[in-house]
């Protein structure tokens, strides 16, 4: 299929060829029949990413200090190397459509049916693409008789929406409208609708008449003289009950007009991106509230809501972004007496196939333009998939790929290219333009959305699985199923369950199966093990790991799709100490902080092994994350070794003290790692590390969560 999509590095757009996505559980599956261009909106994503990396970092010093903390941290070359790979991320446009539904996930039955006519939303979601996954609460139904052209209006319509419920006018309130272009349009629309007397104020004439023939009871352009006396006219001297900020400038002046406008105690309320600098002697004076509005309303950037489909309860959460595009769409029925008219916004057509000039019109502001459609031809279909020859076994790695984060794209993919003897096969995710981007970009022979493409290739002999966490042990099984050997990032399991659906792959299956535990691949981690190793007595480990703290919102701390940092990180860390003792692990204590923020990522985890050596975990989120991440000291028979940031190795003993360092810069085992892997996968195995300890360390920490549950220590033979 094609779809619209941009680079965030040098900010080129282009109508790309990507595989067509594939319904999810809690999504529907559409056919797109018209999208919106968000002139605003989508504008500013455009010049963002056009923008120098001197510009980009001007405009978003946050994320300038996060790159100089990792630069701190783990050295300049791994952050330039993270960074680079972010800003090579595509960037899908668009997040206001409308379409007919052509496959419905489990979950939605009911709910949605094929040929349903549906408007959606959401960026990354809603994209200018011919198909699109939707998860249910970012779709509503289309009324008969309203045309797919209006109704892929809905998004933007719920901004407005949105906004105006933070405002919370009464009938017969006088509210100023700050910015009449496309949402400030619709904006003012539904507060006619709604019994509010509005007051239109742009810089553009043919937007001012457009919004006094929608509903506007008065009109101003701004910079001419007069407003204050009009407002105060219209008002009879109180000023205006709220304002709406629909403007989109990085000046400051809507702020500063909405405090002259404003009665005493009015409402403010911000719905385009505006300068924040305000008149605080104004604010103050006439005591205004100045509020925000997030976006399409209430679940907006709620995972759980929109990724998840939570429902909030009616009864404390009345409208939410779903209610809102739902009633927006209801609005605009050509069945009711007085309606939303988005049809009136129209300026600009054009077919699917002409989407870059569509974004030239938008961009370089050639001509005045408001509402831009894309047409998408009914008849269109998705492109048929290519499924490359069967190659020829050469005794190399022929690698599929199953998810391409941010990970894979900085970490694993780029160090598989330069391993020789892998040929790069196939890669498949769940979205068409992220395998598209990685295919072109490591120069795999095709890219994909069907799991089943890539497990019944017969040249694939392995799989790098490197999705989110929660389908690991499944993807893992079904690749051993098929005879594949894989490499799967770390955990293995959430559970016991998915770790027994591994076991059982594998017994059956001519592959083998390496987990992602990279550091004990590490340079410096394979000095250090054969130094201890030279002590026959109990070896004592104390690891701190000083890990940041994630936001509570994040994907790893969802139970049922990342398990929580213990189970996705902390797992190295086990792995790390079983490494190094070389002995296997007899039981697991866990204690945790209290929980202040997200899940439980403040603990002390402590391993006791068989031959009595015993390693402590110290694992935090309160550190400050400019400082060293990890830390391993190691005691054994008069020796201390010291493992800083894989950075340095430091060995005392004998009275003297030695420090090596790692290289170029920080080598956390990556490479060695994957090495490994493709030098196995071609000699037909074996594993490069024993499965079974592998399994052990995953059960261990497993364990770690029961011994926090039960409160006690727990035998690994449980």
């Amino acid at each position: 299929m094609k779809q619209v999509i941009q680079s965030a590095r040098s900010g080129k757009l282009a109508l790309t060829e990507v595989p067509e996505p594939r319904v999810r559980s809690g999504t529907v599956l559409v056919r797109t029949r018209a999208s919106l261009i968000s002139a605003g909106t989508e504008r500013m994503v455009i010049d963002f990413a056009k923008k120098s990396l001197a510009g980009k970092a001007k405009e978003r010093p946050d994320l300038v200090r996060k790159v100089v903390d990792k630069a701190k941290r783990d050295g300049v070359l791994a952050t330039f190397k993270a960074v680079m790979a972010r800003l090579d991320e595509p960037l899908p446009l668009g997040y206001s459509a409308a379409g007919e539904v052509v496959a419905v996930g489990a979950g939605c039955e009911g709910l949605f049916q094929v040929g349903q006519r549906v408007a959606m939303a959401g960026a990354g979601l809603a994209n200018h693409a011919e198909l699109n996954v939707v998860p249910r609460n970012l779709v509503a139904p289309i009324p008969d008789g309203l045309s797919d052209e209006e109704a892929c209006f809905g998004t933007v319509a719920a901004i407005a929406m949105a906004g105006l419920r933070n405002l919370a006018p009464q009938l017969g309130d006088v509210v100023a409208v700050l910015g009449v272009g496309l949402v400030g349009q619709i904006a003012q629309q539904l507060a006619t609708l709604a019994g509010v007397r509005v007051i239109a104020i742009d810089v553009n004439p043919a937007r001012l008449e457009l919004a006094r023939r929608t509903g506007a009871e008065l009109s101003w352009k701004l910079g001419e003289p007069g407003l204050a006396e009009a407002v105060a006219t219209l008002t009879g001297g109180l000023g205006c009950d709220g304002i709406l900020v629909c403007a989109a400038t990085d000046s400051a002046e809507p702020l500063e007009l909405a405090a002259e406008l404003a009665r005493d105690r009015a409402r403010v309320v911000m719905v385009g991106k505006t300068g924040t600098e305000f008149p605080y002697a104004a604010f103050m004076k006439k005591e205004l509230q100045l509020m925000v509005s997030r976006s399409y309303g209430p679940g907006r950037y709620d995972e759980d809501f929109e990724g998840r489909g939570l429902k909030y309860p009616a009864g404390w959460v009345r409208w939410t972004e779903a209610e809102n595009l739902k009633e927006c769409v209801r609005l605009m029925s050509p069945t009711l007496a007085r309606r939303l008219d988005v049809g009136a916004l129209i300026t600009h057509r054009f077919p699917f196939d002409r989407a870059e000039s569509a974004y030239d019109l938008v961009t370089r502001g050639a001509e005045p333009h408001l509402g831009v459609i894309l047409h998408y031809d009914e008849a269109t279909k998705a492109a048929t998939p290519i499924f490359p020859a069967p190659l020829v076994a050469d005794g190399g790695c022929v690698l599929g790929v199953v998810g391409a984060g941010n990970f894979a794209r900085t970490v694993l993919l780029p160090e598989f290219k330069r391993l020789p003897g892998v040929n790069f096969r196939t890669i498949c995710t769940t979205r068409g333009q992220t395998a598209e981007h990685a295919r072109t970009a490591f120069g795999f022979t095709t890219a994909t959305t069907d799991l089943d493409q890539l497990l019944g290739d017969p040249s694939i002999n392995g799989v790098l699985v490197a999705t989110r966490h929660s389908n690991h042990a499944e993807l893992t099984a079904r690749c051993l199923a098929a005879g594949k050997s894989v490499i799967v990032e770390k955990p293995l399991a959430l559970d016991r369950l998915q770790l027994n659906q591994v076991i059982a792959a594998r017994r059956g299956s001519a592959g083998f199966f390496l987990v992602g535990f990279n550091r004990r691949f590490a340079p410096l981690t394979v000095k250090a093990r054969a130094l201890l190793a030279r002590h026959h007595g109990p070896k004592i480990l104390v690891l701190r790991v000083n890990a940041g703290a994630l936001p509570a919102e994040s994907w790893v701390n969802a139970a049922e799709e990342g398990g929580g940092r213990i189970l996705g990180e902390v797992c190295h860390f086990v792995d790390l100490a079983r490494t190094l003792v070389g002995s296997p692990i007899s039981t697991v204590q866990a204690d945790a902080a209290r929980v202040t923020h997200g899940g439980c990522d403040d603990l002390t985890v402590t391993l006791a092994f068989k031959d009595g050596s015993l390693a402590t975990i110290i694992y935090t989120a309160q550190g400050d994350s400019s400082y060293s991440k990890e830390r391993f000291e190691c005691f054994a028979g008069g020796t201390v070794l010291v493992i800083d940031n894989f950075l340095t190795l430091t060995v005392t003993e004998n009275g003297k003290t030695r420090t090596e360092k790692s290289g170029l810069g920080q080598d956390k085992g990556h490479r060695a790692e994957l090495e490994a892997f493709a030098a196995a996968v071609a000699a037909g195995g074996p594993a490069p590390v024993d499965e079974a300890e592998l399994i052990e360390t995953s059960l261990a920490t497993i364990a770690v969560l029961d011994s926090l549950a039960r409160g006690q220590r727990v035998a690994l033979a449980e």
